[in-house]
This record gives C-alpha cells, structure tokens and sequence, in this order.
C-alpha cells in the first residue's frame, strides 16, 4: 500500500483541518434510553459514493483503501467518527489532486518515475501477497508444526522457588528457617530482596537450565522436589532455593506455534517466488562493479 512523503504530508494536514471539527462535535451523551432491536446493516459496497469533489465520486471503496494505510491510523476513534476523518482526508486529496493535475505536475519526468515505482511496488505487494494467502493452507501449518515438533528434543523443567539476600550469613539463618519448619513463602515474603518474585512467595515457575544464570540453574537442576538449598552465589547475591517439582517440558501446541508457523511459510512462499522470477527472467545488469581495493606496493627500506 502507498505509504509517500505526500501521502503522509496529505495525511497530517486532512487531520489538522478535521480534528478540530471532531472535537467541537462531541455532543453530550444522550440519557440512556431501551435500547432498539438488534437489527443487522449489511456491509455497504465498494462502489457506494460517500461524497463527491467537482463532479467526481469519492467510494467506500476508497475509504477502505485509505483506511488500510498506516498513515491514517486513527485509535481510538470509534467506526463512525473513523469513517468522518477518511472522508475528509478523501476531500483534501481529490481537491489537492484536481489541483495539481491543473498545474501539470502530474507531466514531469520527475514524476513520471515516481508513479511508475509506486505503481510496480503495488504490483509487487498484492501479488506477493497473493502468494502468502495460497501457501498458507492448514496442511502447510501442520507439516511444518510435525516437523517442528519432531525436532524438539525433550528438556527438563524445574519449578521452584527462592530467596535472595545480599550476603552469605543472611542465606545461612534464612536457609536454618526453612529447614525448621517455617514456611517458605512467608519466609520469601518478609526477607527476600527480589522484586519479582518476594510478592509471590518467592516463585520462579517453570524455567530450563538456560534460561537461569549457570550457579542458580546447576543448584536447581541438582536437587530434588521438596529439597532446600544451602545458600548459594551467583552474580546477583546469595540465594536459597526450594524445588517444587520437576518434569519434562511439555511440547508447545499447535495453536501456540500458529503465528510463527505461518510467518514462515508467508516469508518462504515469497521468497522461494522472488527467487523463481529471477531465475526465469533476462536480467543485463549494465552497473560497474565497484572496483576491488589494490594493496598499496610495497617500499623497499634502503
């Protein structure tokens, strides 16, 4: 889709002119009243003329157009009051279009240039994305997700918790609770230094070895459900630790891989497609290849 210097200049000026009017617009919310029947508005067509510029229709088709452009983009702003800004943006750029054809800009090689890049770009993006709808079927998703799925080696996971603290002596009275009988998540509770775990009893969840610093993960994956650590250091300070349990990660589901699996497929369709026109066209690149840097020639000493 376009996405110009012009567009986005067209874009900023549509809006400046609008949003005063929208703002000056809001009405006072009417008293809730019963509410009438739900009845279902069919979709108007593309070809329904929203306004017309000098005899010329502008379509809901053309707000639709514009309203994909992310230029425009426009949160918050509920459907109707959307579908007010694009009209006024589809004025302003008929007016400015009218005008400029007027004054021939539209006859310069300059431009000329610009249309005929933009026009293949377009091109290019719709049949590129084309080819993404085609190659994402659900039996693509799922070969790749079997696939995927048979080269995930099994990993073990550790739930558990701990306490951090600043010094060794502090780790050992803390790790002398615990093991007394006091609970752990009190315990976390009332000393531990890490803020983001002290308010949940000091629990980490699930992680695997690599997702924690060496020293914490090697103590963790050494001991076993229900065990409390000595104290340990890693970079952050002294820790005591408590396993909860232990098990192999569970593989992630179709629905979890979904997006990136598409993602994959959308990337490699189009460029496995690039790739293929390359090949089959005749392509004489006339550009000099920048000339290979020469090695300075070496200075006899005397």
């Amino acid at each position: 889709m376009p996405n110009t210097a012009f567009l986005r200049r067209a874009s900023a000026l549509a809006l400046m002119l609008a949003m005063p009017g929208f703002a000056l617009a809001q009405a006072p919310q009417a008293t809730p009243s019963t509410p009438a029947a739900n009845t279902a508005t069919p979709a108007p067509s593309p070809d329904t003329v929203v306004a017309t510029v000098n005899g010329k229709p502008i379509t809901q088709g053309d707000l639709a157009i514009a309203a994909d452009d992310p230029a425009l983009s426009l949160p918050g702003v509920d459907e109707a009051q959307k579908k007010s800004l694009l009209v006024d943006y589809m004025v302003d750029l008929r007016v400015g279009a009218q005008a400029a054809e007027a004054a021939k800009i539209g006859d310069s090689p300059e431009f000329k240039r610009k249309l005929a890049y933009f026009r293949d770009k377009l091109l290019l993006d719709d049949y590129l994305e084309q080819e993404a709808k085609r190659a994402v079927t659900p039996e693509a998703e799922h070969a790749i997700f079997d696939q995927t799925v048979k080269l995930m080696k099994p990993e073990e996971e550790v739930h558990a918790r701990h306490i951090l603290v600043d010094n060794e002596g502090d780790a050992k009275k803390i790790a002398a609770r615990i093991k007394g009988g006091e609970d752990f998540a009190k315990v976390a509770a009332e000393t531990s230094k890490d803020p983001g775990s002290k308010a949940e009893g000091g629990d980490l969840g699930w992680f695997t070895k690599e997702r924690m610093v060496p020293d914490f993960a090697n103590a963790a994956f050494a001991m076993k459900p229900g065990q409390v650590s000595d104290p340990v250091k890693s970079q952050f300070g002294w820790h005591v630790i408590k396993v909860e349990e232990k098990r192999t990660k569970p593989q992630p589901s179709f629905d979890e891989l979904k997006d990136q699996i598409d993602q994959h497929i959308v990337r490699k369709a189009q460029q496995d497609l690039i790739l293929k026109l390359r090949a089959e066209a005749k392509i004489d690149r006339t550009d000099a290849a920048p000339a290979a840097a020469q090695p300075a020639p070496e200075t006899k000493k005397p």
